[in-house]
């Protein structure tokens, strides 16, 4: 019974260049899926800030106000 449950939860040994690659690989992964998340956050509210300015018409232009010194 010792035998199969030393089997059963003994890890295998990783490189260091194992190692190395698998914490690339997920990092690469963590990093692409959170640039798609904020495409896809950008692009709505974009389209969310768009469909409001056609709603609302074109902002006035301020006023520049000069000072007489």
């Amino acid at each position: 019974m010792t035998k199969a449950k030393d089997n059963l939860f003994k890890p295998e040994k990783l490189s260091a260049q194992a190692k190395s690659e698998q914490t690339t690989s997920i990092a690469k992964d963590i990093l692409a899926h959170e640039a798609s998340t904020r495409q896809k956050k950008t692009e709505r509210l974009r389209a969310l800030r768009l469909a409001q300015e056609a709603e609302l018409g074109p902002a006035p232009k301020a006023k520049k106000k000069t000072t007489k010194g």
